[in-house]
């Protein structure tokens, strides 16, 4: 796996997000409150709202738009709502966010 540096983790607030530009569209980083991870796309599939600019709660993201729950996790909506989020894999080495770069690669191919 080939995995590109966008960053220190210490950029990112606890239970806060980072938006990376990429060729494919954004990206929404988010740094949880244990200092974990996670990438999702920065768009809500139910009407496009900034993932970015939710609110980062354990292991889940609320849509600052229409309040719809993502999993960091799994991408998937939670409650009642129905949709998901494409999620990137991430790690954190030496203190840098690393993101796995053939998921962007191929991201416009899906």
């Amino acid at each position: 796996m080939s995995m590109i540096d966008i960053g220190a983790l210490d950029e990112i607030p606890a239970q806060g997000a980072r938006v990376v530009k990429t060729a494919h569209g954004c990206l929404a980083v988010f740094r949880t409150a244990d200092d974990r991870v996670f990438a999702l796309d920065d768009r809500c599939p139910h009407k496009g709202g900034p993932l970015s600019e939710g609110i980062v709660h354990g292991t889940s993201v609320t849509c600052p738009l229409h309040g719809w729950v993502f999993s960091l996790e799994t991408g998937l909506a939670q409650g009642a709502d129905e949709g998901h989020v494409r999620t990137f894999a991430t790690t954190v080495e030496g203190g840098r966010i690393l993101i796995d770069a053939g998921l962007l690669a191929r991201r416009s191919a899906a």
